[in-house]
């Protein structure tokens, strides 16, 4: 959820973070086990529907190589960001993804893959806003208000880095999805949306200039995969994750949503 650095290099800084590659003859074979990973779709451009009605996405993508390495068969089921971490750690899917900062207290409901993207978190707002232009222009105005979705990193940075630390402040205005409160941004309803520098570039070059981004960035993230705990599903998707940054599919991956992919256009 962030700015200032360009999405292609930002996503490329997670490749200090991963172990050590394994050549390909190396990868554990699966032997075709069945594999339900449960996403949102409403993530672009990680992953989203698109025009088409076709779930497409830079995590759509990964996921498909890391089947074809490992031998694994996929199926995918959608549900709610807001349930997504408890159905995994109940163990009703195998593998979520959607984008999901790696965070010490998940950790303690699920097991996380090793980062496969960094991001920094951005202020997104409407192409016309000129009440202000970072986070302490927003706070300053009381009538300001700000989307987010309960109990994601959005939400604890704005509560924390951007509000007064109040969980309930009324000026967070909450969403069930994502998507949900852009639509209220581009509506007037809010003025605000905090997300990753991967999605804010993906809505931006969308909008035809109905949204920008705005200010310094608020921090940095690193994205993972999660799975139930003690899963082992985490080696081999490690591997097959430190493969690819090795080869360049994850460079590869990142020009294409990132720089070469304008959704909708």
């Amino acid at each position: 959820m962030r700015l200032s650095l360009p999405l292609a290099r930002a996503a490329v800084l997670a490749a200090a973070l991963l172990p050590a590659p394994l050549a390909a003859a190396d990868l554990p074979d699966l032997g075709g086990r069945a594999v339900t990973v449960v996403t949102e779709n409403a993530y672009p451009p990680l992953q989203f529907v698109d025009a088409q009605g076709q779930t497409v996405g830079w995590e759509y993508d990964a996921m498909a190589e890391i089947a074809e390495r490992l031998n694994m068969t996929v199926t995918y089921e959608n549900i709610s960001w807001d349930a997504m971490i408890q159905a995994i750690a109940e163990g009703q899917f195998d593998i979520g993804m959607t984008g999901i900062t790696i965070r010490d207290d998940r950790k303690e409901m699920v097991d996380f893959s090793a980062p496969y993207m960094r991001s920094q978190m951005v202020m997104m707002v409407r192409g016309d806003e000129t009440r202000f232009d970072d986070a302490a222009g927003f706070a300053a105005d009381a009538d300001l208000l700000m989307a987010a979705q309960p109990g994601t990193t959005p939400f604890y940075v704005g509560v924390y880095e951007v509000l007064d630390g109040n969980e309930a402040n009324p000026r967070i205005k909450l969403f069930e999805t994502f998507g949900a409160g852009v639509a209220a941004l581009r509506a007037g309803d809010v003025d605000l949306v905090l997300t990753d520098g991967t999605s804010g570039e993906g809505y931006v070059a969308a909008s035809n200039g109905a949204l920008k981004l705005v200010g310094e960035p608020l921090g940095t993230e690193d994205f993972g995969f999660i799975f139930p705990k003690g899963s082992d599903l985490v080696a081999p998707v490690d591997a097959a994750i430190a493969a690819m940054q090795a080869d360049g599919t994850l460079e590869a991956l990142n020009r294409k949503w990132f720089l070469d992919y304008k959704m909708g256009q």
